[in-house]
């Protein structure tokens, strides 16, 4: 039976969107559950394979309320767990959270007083342990935070924010992305919580391979961070023909200023290694290629997600105005 009520009075619910395809991180995964159990009710929305989905019900079934998706438009089968768990939710303030998402008790408390102030509560992840791919994903999100704020794999939402809306478009790849903008656009403020650092289990080498092209198909969602990131293959490309290296080192020495100064922000220094910092140049050669492999992938049917193709990285934030007064 699920967890109704939270032991320590936190008056809010857990979501958690799951689709595994096999069971590696099962026990690490039923230990933390437990232990968020004991402070919130939890519901995890499962559309992992029959067997997999069986032996979660056998392990979690005592701790959460363990339930398959409920059917939503679109093919972002994450969308449809946060829809069917925040229709599920008693509670008015809901946290949704990746499956590599481990919040501390504490954290939990002070993400939902601010809920307080607003409708919606995006946080900052930090990867722990933190190997060298990591570092390299981590310097992406300094250069997010340098530039502004970096979008974590967890949001805090107000239930009746997102339903009065409508509940949020699934036919999107950025579906975090989306769920921002839906709740502002129906009117809803956003609090930054930049210096909420919770913590998130690194993706495995094979699984951070496989979102290079992914993470560059979203800034097809961000017009203006498109122009920049698409300027800088031909910029390297046009320098190097003409031996002429003051734009490479102009553009090292600039997205690792700016690295450096999402690392610098809101105690980024006490958590986030210095040599992150250093990959923020291999990321950015990084993006330079995958932003023009999204682009492609745009212009012939979308990016491969789940066995079928995505078109939309995201909304743009004037149609869901538009979608909101009607």
């Amino acid at each position: 039976m699920a967890v109704e009520t939270a032991a320590d009075g936190l008056r809010a619910q857990y979501v958690l969107p799951l689709r595994w395809e096999h069971d590696d991180e099962l026990d690490e995964l039923t230990d933390y559950l437990v232990m968020i159990a004991r402070h919130l009710p939890v519901v995890v929305v499962d559309g992992s394979p029959d067997g997999l989905f069986q032996e979660h019900a056998r392990r979690w079934s005592e701790a959460v309320q363990h339930v398959r998706p409920a059917p939503w438009p679109g093919r972002n089968g994450k969308v449809a767990g946060v829809m069917t768990g925040l229709r599920l939710a008693r509670e008015e303030a809901v946290v949704i959270a990746d499956d590599d998402v481990r919040w501390r008790p504490d954290q939990l408390r002070a993400a939902v007083a601010l809920l307080e102030h607003g409708e919606v509560v995006r946080v900052q992840n930090v990867f722990e342990p933190m190997p060298w791919h990591a570092r390299w994903d981590t310097a992406r999100s300094l250069v997010n935070r340098g530039l502004g704020a970096d979008f974590p794999g967890t949001l805090l939402v107000r239930r009746s924010a997102v339903l009065r809306a409508g509940g949020y478009d699934g036919d999107v790849l950025f579906e975090n992305l989306e769920l921002l903008r839906t709740v502002r656009a129906g009117g809803g403020r956003e609090i930054r919580a930049d210096d909420l650092w919770v913590r998130r289990r690194p993706p495995t080498v094979r699984h951070f391979w496989s979102q290079r092209v992914r993470q560059a198909y979203d800034s097809l969602a961000q017009p203006a961070r498109l122009c920049a990131e698409a300027a800088v293959l031909p910029t390297l490309v046009w320098a190097l023909l003409r031996r002429r290296p003051g734009p490479v080192v102009a553009l090292v020495a600039g997205v690792s200023a700016i690295a450096w100064r999402g690392r610098r922000r809101d105690r980024g220094s006490d958590v986030v290694p210095a040599s992150s910092v250093g990959w923020a140049p291999v990321w950015l050669a990084e993006r330079a290629v995958c932003i023009w492999v999204a682009l492609a992938l745009r212009a012939t049917g979308g990016v491969p997600y789940r066995r079928q193709r995505m078109l939309r990285a995201a909304s743009p934030t004037s149609s869901l105005r538009r979608r909101t007064t009607l």
